[in-house]
């Protein structure tokens, strides 16, 4: 008769797929409308910051500015250098000249300027018309569906690539997420853009990043902090809503990234040297943990990520987590209660409500460490 330890593997696996598995209804929770940051603080680095203790389960209650005093000599953070493009545009549909809203999901073709695109409203908007923005600047056909509001359409342009871009950057809009409900102000084409911004193709910023100062960046090199970037291109599918209670599920949008080699190389010497990674924003972590080998080494590497991280998660590479506060029931929050532990993390919301932080991309920032 085989004995238990035969099967053991088998009854783990039981356990962490069958007991472990969280619902979506276990992140919900009750968010008042207005704390729901409609703008950013009026300095970067002071917003307020919350810092959540793992092992002890202290919390602090700190200004961003703070942050340096939790980062160590040898220490390495990760960010994401990714730009937002302007990429909700406004224009007309052809002999009718009824108003529509496209927003540029992600270029598909570079030479024939094929984009995929999301369209408002959806209904109005079939394969064959013609749509204008500006002046006639920008003419574009649409030439496929792709879901209920998805449709491929391609710009009718002679310029050049720096002309197209140059024309979407003036008609675009920046790109503010709906739960920020407003339109969106001169101002947050620098707000909504962290200042280490430099590879253009994200439709929403890696939020955790705004707080960040040259400032600060600064005063975490003067105390020997490495900092190396990756580049994940945030797509819409960040603020995708969970549909499914069983989160196994539920799957991510595919999002374009790349782990450069130095970034690679910086990762696995602090690991090596017992120091600590800490990834800025849920961005980073998502493309850390998806560039991980199977021993445990940061591999350059550079392509599509969809994975969805949510309790319980093994994190192979970064003992530290700058994020921000998050909507109920969002993948972000999922993340960090993975990192930080459930109980900890929903706990660590409930006294953000009680002590009125802001929340959403314009809000206040935690770190986990």
């Amino acid at each position: 008769m085989r004995n238990f330890t035969t099967f053991a593997p088998l009854f783990i696996w039981l356990f962490n797929t069958v007991i472990l598995n969280m619902k979506l209804s276990e992140f919900k929770f009750e968010l008042p409308p207005d704390l729901v940051a409609l703008y950013p603080s009026e300095n970067r680095d002071e917003s307020r910051l919350m810092v959540i203790h793992k092992d002890s389960g202290k919390i602090e209650h700190k200004v961003f500015k703070d942050v340096i005093d939790y980062f160590n000599e040898g220490d390495t953070m990760v960010i994401n250098n990714t730009k937002v493009f302007p990429a909700r545009l406004y224009g007309n549909k052809e002999k009718t000249g009824a108003k529509i809203e496209v927003f540029l999901l992600r270029e598909l073709n570079k030479e024939m300027h094929l984009w995929d695109v999301l369209v408002d409203p959806a209904r109005k908007i079939r394969v064959g018309n013609k749509l204008y923005f500006g002046d006639g600047e920008l003419v574009a056909e649409v030439i496929d569906n792709t879901t209920s509001r998805g449709r491929t359409i391609r710009f009718l342009y002679d310029g050049t690539d720096e002309e197209f871009y140059k024309s979407v950057d003036t008609l675009g809009e920046t790109p503010l997420p709906k739960n920020i409900q407003r339109k969106a102000e001169e101002e947050d084409r620098e707000r909504f853009q962290t200042i280490y911004a430099e590879h253009v193709g994200a439709v929403a910023a890696p939020t955790a990043g705004l707080h960040f100062t040259k400032q600060v960046m600064k005063r975490l090199e003067i105390i020997g902090t490495n900092i190396h970037p990756i580049t994940l291109h945030v797509g819409l599918g960040t603020f995708r809503p969970v549909d499914v209670e069983d989160l196994t599920k539920h799957k991510m949008d595919s999002e374009n990234y790349q782990v450069p080699d130095a970034t690679a190389d910086a990762v696995n010497h602090t690991m090596a040297d017992k120091k600590r990674v800490i990834a800025v924003g849920t961005t980073v972590m998502r493309t850390l943990e998806t560039s991980v080998s199977a021993g445990g080494q940061l591999k350059a590497s550079s392509g599509w990520t969809d994975k969805f991280i949510f309790p319980p998660f093994e994190f192979k590479i970064c003992g530290g987590l700058i994020t921000n506060f998050h909507m109920p029931e969002s993948t972000l929050l999922m993340m960090a209660s993975a990192f930080g532990g459930y109980d900890l993390i929903m706990d660590a919301y409930q006294l953000a409500i009680k002590e009125k932080y802001r929340f959403f991309s314009y809000g206040d920032a935690m770190l986990i460490i």
